[in-house]
């Protein structure tokens, strides 16, 4: 290839060997960062995937635990003889509301950080692209004085 484009351009068998050499390092190095943005990527969407089942892991524990815990109140109330009506009927209904807005708080907590990995995910890739692009760039530089 170095000496077509040698001949073509009317310099000589070395330079025109250097000029190919240089423009395959600069091809390579570009390859390597498209290939490692692309890698990082693959990693922060399996990092994010990762989150998001732990987080469905973590919901199912705590609704777990939020159900032992109704359940042994509504046997304790029940054991003591207490009507579920009135006051014990209210509190009980609010700290249920609470509960939901934590539970929702928590979800969205999550869902933000898997949404957070993507976007680090989808940046790299970016990044790695316009890397590459100056490395070609760069290159062609370096090469335009030989031509």
């Amino acid at each position: 290839m170095a000496f077509f484009i040698s001949g073509a351009l009317g310099v000589s068998a070395a330079a025109g060997a250097l000029i190919g050499v240089s423009a395959l390092g600069t091809a390579v190095t570009a390859y390597g960062q498209i290939e490692a943005g692309k890698a990082q990527e693959a990693a922060l969407k399996a990092q994010a995937e990762q989150e998001r089942v732990a987080a469905e892991s973590r919901e199912l524990e705590r609704q777990q635990k939020l159900n032992a815990s109704l359940a042994a109140n509504a046997v304790g109330l029940g054991v003591s003889g207490i009507k579920a009506a009135g006051t014990p009927a209210s509190i009980a209904l609010e700290s249920a509301e609470n509960i939901s807005l934590s539970e929702g708080m928590t979800k969205l907590s999550d869902r933000l950080a898997q949404a957070q990995l993507r976007r680090q995910g989808a940046a790299a890739r970016s990044s790695a692209n316009i890397a590459a692009a100056g490395t070609l760039l760069s290159g062609a530089g370096d090469i335009a004085p030989y031509a």
